[in-house]
């Protein structure tokens, strides 16, 4: 998906730059991640949860995210932020791409799959973060951070007041209802874009890095591993003795996108998928810094090689440069039409 918006970067060069690839294969990670989540098993047969759900569970979705703020960094001047009329274009490149990207999310929203379909949030997001496009590197991280632990409050503040959500996947005849669908989007969903776009922010930083270092990448790691580690341990030990046993297999299983508002705030410490709890949100965002930290290095250490391990690894992930398509077929292919 992010690949759809970040193409007309690709193209300016015969030979894709070692950064363009990693990225690339970092999208890989992330479909396979979400397509793993869809169509494999959650729990074993004595119901634990299984290694695939425990892998990208909650941390495959992030990581699609942060990669569109990478793409939007990408197409917005990379390491130098465009200015004046190139801004307001590639501004207006973006509300197109979203607009299209959110009418085909409607349309998977349609169908009978039992999925939760990203696409739609995903064109919220890209809208949402238009107004940081100007940002450098380190206030985007900053303010990632902030977002990352404030809005989570807020929202659970200000969730009880608004409609329950209709369905996991907006879709078509929602729009009949845009209030509801609107704050569904923001706020009450499965994939609520306003406290998501700490993902977007923090993968606008990433792209306004020197991705083509492996001083940088390597940075990425041991910062993203940190981050994600100390989330992890810090609200388990908030949580201790908090929660039974059913609660904690409910923690582990996922949150469906919200956490309760009506048991008190004992939830904003857990860490689990989809709970967009502050420490879900700073746990994920890390893992995704991780992985694509990672991904560059390995591009670049496959490049140092030799030039065709680079075109090895782009065909091997060639699915990276084609998210969007990929995406919606599985989606079309869990139907029973298909």
């Amino acid at each position: 998906m992010g690949r759809a918006v970040a193409g007309a970067s690709a193209s300016s060069s015969s030979r894709p730059t070692a950064r363009l690839v990693g990225i690339d294969v970092a999208r890989c990670l992330a479909l396979l991640g979400m397509v793993a989540t869809h169509v494999l098993d959650a729990r074993t047969s004595a119901g634990d949860l299984t290694w695939s759900q425990w892998l990208a569970g909650g941390r495959a979705s992030a990581l699609f995210a942060v990669l569109a703020g990478v793409s939007l960094a990408l197409v917005s001047g990379r390491r130098t932020p465009f200015a004046g009329r190139r801004r307001v274009r590639s501004s207006l490149a973006i509300v197109v791409r979203a607009v299209l990207v959110g009418l085909v999310g409607l349309l998977l929203g349609e169908l009978d799959t039992g999925l939760a379909v990203i696409l739609t949030y995903y064109a919220v997001l890209f809208v949402l973060a238009l107004p940081f496009l100007g940002l450098r590197a380190r206030p985007l991280l900053a303010l990632a951070a902030g977002w990352a632990v404030a809005v989570p409050v807020v929202s659970h503040l200000v969730r009880p007041v608004l409609p329950d959500r209709g369905t996991a996947s907006p879709a078509l005849d929602q729009l009949a209802e845009p209030g509801r669908l609107l704050s569904e989007l923001l706020l009450t969903g499965y994939y609520p874009a306003v406290p998501w776009l700490a993902y977007l922010l923090l993968g606008l930083a990433l792209g306004r890095l020197d991705l083509g270092s492996t001083r940088v990448a390597a940075r990425l790691v041991a910062v993203g591993l940190a981050v994600a580690a100390g989330a992890t341990l810090v609200s388990g030990l908030l949580t201790r003795d908090r929660f039974g046993a059913a609660e904690l297999d409910r923690i582990a299983s996922g949150m469906y996108g919200q956490t309760p508002t009506d048991d008190g705030w004992r939830w904003l410490l857990v860490v689990a998928p989809h709970s967009t709890t502050p420490f879900d949100l700073l746990q994920t965002g890390g893992s995704a810094v991780v992985v694509v930290g990672l991904c560059l290095l390995l591009v670049a250490a496959v490049s140092a090689l030799a030039e065709p391990g680079e075109r090895a690894v782009q065909v091997l992930c060639g699915a990276g440069t084609m998210t969007l398509t990929l995406y919606s077929l599985h989606v079309v292919m869990r139907t029973d039409v298909v």
